[in-house]
């Protein structure tokens, strides 16, 4: 990497705003702004003033999403708190990139789309305070389980036994984001594309103060990522690029965070949030979004999980989960899905339990199987459907049934409850932590058979907020907020066992029927986390925004 210094003015930068100076933009602004330390929502929005010649000139060769080498020069604008009262000195910052020249052609990125990168994974922290580039944004993976120990949702792992792994690490964008299992940097490949990168950093779930109070657990992670695009739109002109054309990007929990993102634009019900964060005065609404095996809908996602992998054997103990607390979960997700009142894309009708395993073999999951078998060549396509006799390839179509199918998959990486575990012990437990109390449950059913001792017998009375504050479907389906995303990517593979295929496919469905553009696929074959048409995405970009290089 080369890099050139830039002349500029001396600054006080600050992540360290919390130490004394609140920045603007690196410059400190007046006295009132100084003043403002943690927890003090008081500063001016002044302090947000995003500073346009304090940037670093870099020079790097990345490649494009066909793998392709290019030679970037772009400036980098070093961390900057999005917030005045941020909880910590780490993750309430940003970072951004914008093109100059790409193999040496000028680049004018004035109206470029910008695209909003996050790097989130299990609802645990990322953050951005030591970048030096593009693409670094880091996520803290930590202990990574809940209160107890356990296996987090959301972490990007590996595909099934026996199916192709995701996409290296060497790949589309030059290198993996944050170092989780090598996915695709949407941030570098968004760079070489000619578009404006931005990538927060967000609190996560293992956030705890020395007093012992969590501090980064629900809706933290959704604040933040709002307060980023109000501090990006707040400073349209200064910041390079389109602010009314953010695209948001997120991978499993982000994701999901995306997903809801896209979803939640301008909700009164984050402002209390965002004005004790000190958020710029500016929207929150974001023009498009791109959302990977998207893990949402919590308080609906162990029924969705049963229903879709009850019958097979959990990879952690190698044995069929308990039948009669599937069974029971599987009825929950039947009437939930029947509440909805969803009716399936391209005129498939209503979407319920009985026939939702038809409408996702017909529009989701035959058809990924067709475009994969299609596109190999003969001797390979010939050698896959003898290992795999189940498929039956007639007139250049994939077909077989939803049992062989699953069976296919093979095995689940969760047991049951997959999300609002009985111990405690998930991921998304510690997610809806509060205050001293590290995890909590979220649904009715687990804390009836909860066996860590607990005796109430209500839920926490705050816990349906954070559910609502969680779920981009409560923006959809319960209220249809009319500022959400109207251009929805929405992707996932067909062996991602993470959480159940009618999440996304409801996310979809609910989308499509408020007449949005949706463009919603799988990978056959793929397991979590996987991103195997970034190309097209990097094109879909330029289509939903208008944007020309």
């Amino acid at each position: 990497m080369q890099h050139r210094a830039v002349k500029r003015r001396t600054v006080v930068m600050g992540i360290g705003a919390t130490a004394g100076v609140v920045a603007a933009g690196g410059i400190a602004v007046n006295a009132q702004a100084s003043a403002a330390g943690k927890g003090d929502s008081t500063a001016p929005s002044a302090a947000l003033v995003f500073d346009p010649d304090d940037y670093t000139e870099l020079t790097e060769t990345i490649k494009d999403a066909a793998g392709t080498d290019h030679v970037v020069t772009y400036h980098f604008f070093k961390p900057r708190n999005y917030v005045t009262a941020p909880s910590d000195d780490t993750h309430q910052s940003l970072v951004v990139s914008v093109p100059v020249t790409i193999d040496g052609k000028a680049v004018d990125a004035s109206r470029a789309p910008v695209v909003l990168a996050n790097a989130v994974g299990a609802y645990m922290p990322s953050s951005v305070a030591t970048a030096t580039g593009v693409g670094q944004a880091a996520l803290e993976m930590g202990s990574m389980g809940g209160g107890t120990g356990g296996a987090p949702s959301g972490a990007p792992g590996g595909t099934p036994s026996g199916m192709p792994s995701g996409m290296p690490s060497g790949g589309p964008g030059g290198g993996g984001t944050g170092g989780v299992n090598g996915m695709v940097n949407l941030a570098r490949l968004a760079l070489v594309a000619g578009y404006v990168a931005v990538e927060p950093g967000t609190r996560g779930r293992s956030l705890t103060a020395s007093d012992g109070t969590v501090y980064g657990t629900a809706p933290a992670v959704i604040v933040d990522l709002k307060a980023a695009v109000r501090y990006v739109r707040f400073n349209k002109g200064r910041i390079p690029g389109d602010t009314d054309r953010i695209v948001s990007t997120g991978t499993s929990a982000g994701g999901a965070t995306s997903a809801l993102l896209g979803a939640s634009g301008d909700s009164p019900i984050y402002d209390t949030y965002l004005k004790k964060a000190g958020a710029a005065p500016a929207s929150d609404a974001v023009f498009a979004t791109g959302a990977w095996c998207p893990i949402t809908d919590l308080e609906h996602a162990d029924g969705a999980y049963e229903w879709n992998w009850g019958a097979l054997v959990a990879q952690s103990t190698g044995k069929v989960v308990d039948q009669t607390v599937s069974k029971a979960l599987q009825a929950q997700f039947a009437e939930y899905q029947a509440s909805l009142k969803l009716r399936g894309l391209n005129g498939y009708g209503a979407l319920t339990a009985r026939n939702y395993d038809d409408y996702l073999l017909t529009t989701y999951i035959r058809p990924s199987a067709t475009k994969y078998l299609a596109a190999l060549p003969d001797s390979e396509r010939t050698a896959y459907l003898a290992e795999n006799p189940f498929i039956t390839w007639s007139r250049s179509k994939a077909t077989f049934t939803w049992a062989d199918y699953v069976t296919h998959i093979g095995t689940r990486k969760k047991t049951t409850p997959a999300f609002d575990a009985f111990d405690l012990s998930a991921g998304e437990n510690n997610e809806f932590g509060e205050g001293t109390v590290e995890s909590r449950h979220f649904t009715a059913y687990s804390l009836r058979n909860d066996t860590t001792g607990l005796t109430g017998k209500r839920l926490d009375s705050d816990i349906p907020e954070k559910l609502d504050l969680m779920n981009p479907m409560y923006h959809l389906v319960k209220k249809r907020n009319p500022n959400r995303s109207k251009h929805w990517w929405i992707r996932l593979g067909t062996g991602d066992t993470d959480t159940s295929h009618v999440i996304s496919a409801n996310l979809a469905a609910a989308l499509d029927n408020l007449g949005d553009d949706v463009n919603h696929s799988f990978y056959w074959d793929q397991g979590h986390a996987t991103n195997a048409d970034p190309g097209d995405f990097i094109a879909w970009i330029a289509k939903v925004t208008g944007s020309r290089r």
